[in-house]
């Protein structure tokens, strides 16, 4: 009978496990942290944990590949089929299935394809949620009284932005953060420095920018996180990075995009030189339709002067006329009193012709009882013994009546 081929052999046996354990810990001792470049197929992302499961393959070769979400959430694509990259990992076995397999931690794009690609999946990402939109952009300030600049502090870009705007306004403060604006580590520069510069009490206006470069130099200013940052800023941003053909997301998300550095000093803070012209331009213009006005003014007096007479002829009239008008009154009121004294002296006469007092001129008398006062004008009038006052022209006398005849 034949022998088993194990008894023969001096190696050990081993279990399934002991060997998938054993295979994992030796790739994961030699080959902890590798860069692979491929191309994606077959990839997946199932249910609502996030994770990504593909395989990356060449022309000779393919490995499984997965990578989880705590990694993927912050990728600035979405990997697709056919899609060449490089990823960065470590190589193990799964285990449970014996399958070799790369864990990525991180995942780039490969080459400048790969970029705009990833650019352009971004930026409809950022364009749907409307951080783009025209009705967010706030105007610039007219007069701000501080300009904050962020951006590299060696370079172009910064001499270019304040050369500018001592240029256009000497007086203008200036705040700099200074940043990095490449690089692995620029996006979170430029992030943190957006968030100290508005703390400056006086910065009303931000420029955040660099000078022209490739994709890949630029590719800061096209980082999620940079673009939020320029969104969420409470004053208003300029964006000025220094290319004409390519976009970033920096400019779309800004408030306002210039092409260079200085395009974006000159449009921040007005030219005082050309306010000054203005100014002066405007003071000729008013001055001249001041003269103007007056000029008008003086005419259309001396034109009503024409049709007004002189005061001191119409006072002189007028006095002559108040005499005039006295003189025919105290005419008239001399007038009026000789008539009244006239009037008065035949009134007088009249009532002398008729006063008692005429009679008594003539030898009359007038009887009064005396016990009453009574006018006597008839001898029924009185009896025998009654008492009479006489009254006569002058002075009166007190009688009885003896006898009365009829």
């Amino acid at each position: 009978m034949r022998e088993p081929l194990h008894t023969a052999s001096p190696a050990p046996v081993l279990s399934v496990s002991d060997l998938t354990r054993l295979l994992r810990a030796s790739l994961e001792a030699e080959y902890a942290e590798v860069w692979v470049a491929g191309e994606i197929s077959t990839f997946r992302s199932p249910g609502t944990a996030g994770h990504f499961y593909f395989r990356l393959k060449d022309a000779h070769g393919q490995i499984a590949a997965v990578m989880f979400r705590s990694a993927n959430r912050f990728l600035p694509f979405m990997p697709s089929d056919g899609m060449e990259v490089v990823a960065h990992g470590r190589v193990s076995v799964y285990e449970a299935r014996g399958d070799l397999q790369l864990y990525v931690d991180a995942l780039e794009p490969r080459g400048v394809g790969g970029l705009r690609l990833a650019l352009e999946q971004l930026q409809r990402k950022l364009a749907d949620e409307g951080l783009f939109d025209a009705a967010r952009k706030r105007p610039l300030p007219p007069w701000p009284r501080a300009v904050g600049i962020v951006t590299a502090l060696t370079g172009a870009a910064v001499h270019d932005i304040v050369t500018t705007l001592r240029a256009r306004l000497p007086g203008v403060r200036i705040v700099i953060r200074p940043v990095r604006v490449q690089g692995q580590f620029a996006g979170a520069d430029i992030v943190a420095a957006l968030v100290d510069i508005v703390t400056h009490p006086a910065v009303d206006v931000v420029i955040v920018g660099r000078g022209g470069g490739s994709l890949e130099d630029l590719w800061a200013f096209n980082e999620e996180r940079v673009a939020r940052a320029v969104a969420a800023s409470p004053v208003p941003v300029v964006s000025a990075v220094g290319h004409e053909i390519d976009v970033t997301l920096a400019d779309l998300a800004a408030d306002c995009r210039a092409a260079t550095p200085t395009a974006a000093a000159a449009l921040v803070v007005p030219d005082a030189a050309v306010l000054r012209r203005q100014i002066a331009l405007r003071g000729a213009a008013l001055s001249g339709a001041m003269g103007m006005a007056l000029r008008r003014r003086r005419e259309r007096v001396a034109a009503l002067a024409r049709h007004v007479r002189d005061p001191r002829r119409a006072l002189a009239d007028q006095r002559l006329r108040v005499g005039a008008l006295g003189e025919r009154a105290r005419r008239g009121f001399l007038l009026t009193l000789r008539d009244a004294q006239a009037g008065l002296a035949a009134g007088a006469a009249q009532l002398q012709a008729l006063s008692p007092l005429a009679v008594l001129e003539r030898g009359y008398a007038i009887a009064r009882r005396d016990l009453d006062g009574r006018v006597v004008r008839a001898a029924d009038e009185v009896a025998v013994g009654d008492a009479l006052e006489l009254i006569f022209r002058s002075g009166g006398a007190r009688v009885r009546v003896e006898a009365r005849r009829s």
